[in-house]
């Protein structure tokens, strides 16, 4: 809020206007770890944060996931993942279907000035995000943790030909989902 709001706030005796929570919480944070803001932040907007020393326990949380969410069948395109769900048995589509009721995918970088999360053409492939079912599974490495949005944006224009950018946070992303208010967000951070 801007001082000369302030000033005509007190004068005409009206309460100031709060800022937004996530704002006050990554200000408060400032000085901290990134991957400790980052999570805090992620989880502050409704994000499901879940730490993994090792793939042993990423595996073990995923199938948590899994069967807690009652997630039957999964787009997956990305190689490594589906080893993943191969172990646990369950049901994927490389390319996206109705069917789905879930995606489980990696992203470009994590933003812990706000807790977002960074996705591209290489992780959702030509899918429009709008498109993406209503659980998205995210695995990530902790060497993946930008400290704010042009930090991440330098790595994506120093590693060249990533297009499609878009960014999500917690349950309220800002997919353009039909279901956007239902839409639950899983992080599975892995210790590189």
């Amino acid at each position: 809020m801007s001082l000369f709001k302030k000033i005509v706030n007190k004068i005409m005796n009206q309460p100031e206007e709060a800022e937004p929570d996530v704002t006050k919480l990554a200000d408060q944070l400032r000085d901290a770890d990134l991957d400790y803001k980052f999570a805090q932040l992620f989880t502050h907007s409704g994000g499901f944060f879940n730490y993994c020393a090792d793939e042993s326990e990423a595996l073990q949380t995923l199938n948590q996931i899994i069967k807690i969410e009652q997630i039957n069948n999964v787009f997956c395109w990305d190689q490594d993942l589906k080893n993943f769900l191969d172990v646990i048995k369950t049901q994927y589509t490389p390319e996206l279907t109705e069917q789905n009721d879930a995606a489980f995918i990696t992203c470009e970088y994590l933003i812990a000035f706000d807790g977002r999360i960074m996705l591209s053409h290489n992780n959702i492939l030509h899918y429009h995000s709008s498109r993406l079912p209503s659980k998205i599974i995210i695995m990530a490495n902790v060497s993946q943790i930008a400290s704010n949005l042009n930090e991440a944006m330098m790595k994506v224009k120093r590693a060249g030909n990533l297009k499609n950018l878009t960014s999500i946070s917690g349950s309220q992303s800002k997919l353009d989902t039909p279901n956007k208010d239902n839409t639950k967000l899983f992080l599975l951070l892995l210790e590189d």
